[in-house]
């Protein structure tokens, strides 16, 4: 050994001995005794040396400079032995492990994944929490260090208690907490005793989540999974779900909760005050199909509310369903996305109840959308009658019509002014046949929120669709067809054959003629390519809504007579004189003459 060897290990030496001299803790026991309950009906224990991490009392020579230097104040939990922690009731089961205190493992019991297996929204491999503070101006991880582990239970909550004893009152401690039949794990975070330690006011929880695939068609997952949350002034918002590329949001204010949301399925946390503020990201990494997205949480937690027991949270794993959702947290169910009013009100107030009545009766969901559709069909008939005749007048006035057209070929001003005064002399509004129509596209449109969002239909089979939340494939192409895809929807063929029928049949009493007539025919091709990817339940609904309403057409047709209708027009054309002009009439006149006159020209 030369004079330098010497010389440093002496140093050493002094900093160790100086070390302990002024800043030894004293070190937990072997065992951390459980806490005492007041209760004659609790019933607690301590976990057995079988399934409890034993953190032994380490001799100094173990707690040596590396681990000083790494953890500063927080080194006594530096090494230990892990062990795999469980809570678990008839609906959820979650790991922890010791060394870190964290959720290492999330399954959902009464759910199964692509692969027939029970859901796993968590595992140790796509999932990692770090959970920082600051101190002497070194980050700490928390989630680093080694804990002793007490487990108790109280009636039907059972609690796993992660706790690191710096002596002198000293201790960090993460405790976890789940009752029967919840998705929600109550989880608090204590820090007492280090106020001289901790030279941050904020610690910094970080969430990374490697979505695991849980569907058939990982596309569909990925453009319904994203970061989403709400602020404590009321203020939801989220990630765009439908963007491949990084996308990040910070927020500069408390925020009450956030999840990370994936088409049927949460991972979120909720606080009992507030995070201080957050940041969220989300990537795609298109070419590896064993992950959907790559989410990030960043949270700040005040170090003050550890301190004073406020640090109080509330995860939640679990479905994505209205029902439950609703009642978590407020506004949480808004990860449940219904469409924008009126589409949102007509999902909330009247397809969702709808279902929820046919659903207590019956089992096959195939059946209920049947009948949602005759319900809806029926209550909407009135408007469908309305349309209809409107549609029937038009065809009767079209010889009309086209003679003035070809009266005033070369002035289409003139030509749209005696059309208005046909329309006054015979009693017709020109756009009474869209009213209905319009009314009814808050339904139709309902339905592209609805069924591709309902978890109840997931895993459904009805006829040969397997999947009632996914495609109904009956033959897989042997390459994939731009904005079509690989695959053959049969509900969708089926709902494009019928959508043509009625377009055929529509025009039978239409005035509409040239590229307009053509364009009626185009559109259901267009949709059979968009709809091909998108759940059978959807396609199966408009299916079944156009055979209804080919029937109620032929129906109609029987009460609806041309020759009559004929009549009724030529005697309100008679009686045009004496009738009072409709305010929809007056106004269209005096924008034809404003358009007309010669400032209107200029």
């Amino acid at each position: 050994m030369d004079k330098n060897q010497a010389t440093g290990l002496i140093l050493i030496a002094v900093l160790l001995i100086a070390y302990w001299t002024f800043f030894k803790p004293e070190l937990p026991p072997q065992q951390v005794p459980t806490e005492q309950v007041a209760t004659d009906s609790a019933k607690q224990e301590s976990v057995t040396p079988a399934e409890q991490t034993q953190q032994a009392s380490l001799p100094d020579s173990v707690i040596n400079a590396d681990h000083v230097a790494q953890f500063g104040a927080f080194a006594a939990g530096a090494t230990g032995t892990a062990s795999v922690q469980t809570l678990e009731n008839d609906i959820l089961k979650v790991q922890f492990d010791s060394k870190g205190g964290y959720i290492s493992g999330v399954t959902l019991k009464n759910f199964t994944s692509v692969d027939d297996n029970p859901v796993q929204l968590i595992d140790g491999k796509n999932n990692t929490f770090s959970t920082t503070l600051t101190s002497f101006g070194k980050p700490v991880n928390l989630n680093d260090l080694y804990y002793a582990v007490a487990k108790q239970t109280v009636g039907d909550t059972t609690s796993l208690i992660f706790k690191l004893d710096l002596g002198d009152g000293k201790f960090v401690q993460h405790t976890y907490k789940l009752a029967k039949d919840s998705y929600e794990l109550r989880y608090k975070l204590d820090i007492k005793g280090l106020d001289n330690v901790i030279t941050n006011d904020e610690i910094v929880f970080q969430w990374n989540d490697r979505l695991i695939p849980q569907e058939k068609d990982i596309q569909l997952s990925r453009t319904n999974s994203t970061v989403n949350h709400f602020t404590l002034a009321g203020d939801f918002d989220e990630i765009s779900e439908r963007s491949t590329d990084y996308e990040e949001e910070t927020v500069n204010e408390p925020i009450k909760w956030t999840t990370i949301k994936q088409r049927f399925f949460l991972s979120g946390i909720i606080a009992d005050n507030s995070f201080t503020k957050g940041k969220f990201s989300t990537e795609v990494d298109l070419n590896n199909p064993n992950e959907v997205k790559y989410a990030k949480v960043t949270l700040g937690i005040p170090v003050a509310d550890t301190k004073t027991d406020k640090a109080s949270y509330r995860f939640y794993f679990g479905p994505n369903d209205y029902h439950i959702t609703s009642k978590v947290a407020e506004d949480f169910s808004k990860n449940l996305f219904l469409g924008w009013p009126p589409m949102l009100w007509v999902n909330k107030y009247i397809l969702i109840p709808l279902f929820d009545l046919l659903n207590n009766f019956l089992s096959n969901y195939g059946l209920i959308i049947i009948i949602i559709v005759l319900i809806i069909k029926l209550v909407l008939s009135p408007l469908s009658y309305k349309s209809y005749l409107s549609m029937a007048k038009m065809k009767v006035l079209k010889p009309e019509l086209d003679e003035i057209k070809a009266k005033h070929e070369g002035d289409a001003s003139k030509a749209q002014q005696e059309q208005m005064k046909l329309y006054q002399q015979v009693g017709v509004n020109p756009i009474s046949g869209c009213v209905p129509m319009l009314l009814q596209m808050p339904i139709l449109l309902s339905m592209f929120y609805f069924f591709p969002q309902s978890i109840e239909l997931r895993g459904e089979s009805f006829l040969w669709a397997s999947d009632l939340s996914t495609y109904d494939s009956i033959l897989t192409l042997p390459f994939k067809i731009p904005m079509y895809g690989d695959h053959v929807s049969l509900f969708v063929l089926l709902m494009t054959v019928s959508t043509i029928m009625i377009t055929y049949s529509q025009q039978q009493v239409s005035t509409v003629q040239g590229p307009m007539k053509s364009l009626s025919y185009m559109m259901p091709v267009v949709f059979m390519f968009v709809l091909n990817s998108y759940p059978a339940a959807l396609s199966f609904y408009y299916f079944i809504s156009n055979l209804v309403t080919f029937g109620q057409q032929m129906v109609i047709r029987k009460f609806v007579d041309e020759d009559k209708i004929r009549k009724i027009l030529d005697e309100n054309k008679k009686n045009a004189g004496s009738r009072k002009k409709s305010k929809f009439q007056q106004k269209l006149e005096e924008a034809m003459k404003a358009k007309n006159s010669p400032k209107g020209k200029k």
